[in-house]
């Protein structure tokens, strides 16, 4: 491939790479609000009296562990480990880390083939981020859908226990 080519086909692939950043925080941006919302609910319905129900206990505490590890999970995948791009020409980080004058001089002596391989490093370490991404936001989709069961039982035992103290 002739050094252009390769370029405006590394430029296109960090493109279509860093795309998928937008898809990804969108769930996890949804994804958040569900799982805060499963606590509010938790929250709003739990009483004092429901801690000496085992069972209410017991589903309220898997709840709020499962909806714990999701929001964790989250978390790691708002803040991936963004290390690497040393000296790289194209990754934020190390750009800033110069000074303006340092980065225009730099960008001016780079030649085109040093320039080609750091958008390519570039495409590639974007392209871990991700995974690493999207692996968190698929983990807090499961320990989010393990909450489920338990936290669809907290709310029922509780508006069944709320009810019975009610009618007495």
């Amino acid at each position: 491939m002739k050094d252009e080519t390769l370029r405006e086909a590394a430029v296109d692939q960090l493109d279509r790479v860093l795309s998928f950043f937008a898809r990804v925080d969108t769930k996890i941006s949804a994804l958040f609000a569900v799982d805060v919302a499963m606590l509010a609910l938790l929250a709003l319905n739990a009483r004092l009296a429901d801690l000496q129900i085992w069972y209410l206990v017991l589903a309220y505490v898997l709840s709020i562990v499962a909806i714990s590890a999701s929001i964790w999970f989250l978390y790691r995948a708002s803040y991936p480990v963004l290390d690497g791009g040393h000296q790289s020409l194209v990754y934020f980080r190390e750009i800033a880390r110069r000074t303006e004058a340092a980065f225009l001089k730099e960008m001016r002596t780079c030649s085109d083939a040093a320039y080609t391989d750091d958008l390519m490093a570039q495409v590639w370490r974007n392209a871990e981020i991700l995974t690493l991404k999207f692996n968190a936001v698929k983990l807090a989709f499961v320990a989010t859908s393990l909450a489920l069961p338990s936290w669809f039982l907290a709310l029922a035992a509780a508006s069944a226990h709320h009810a019975e103290l009610i009618v007495r």
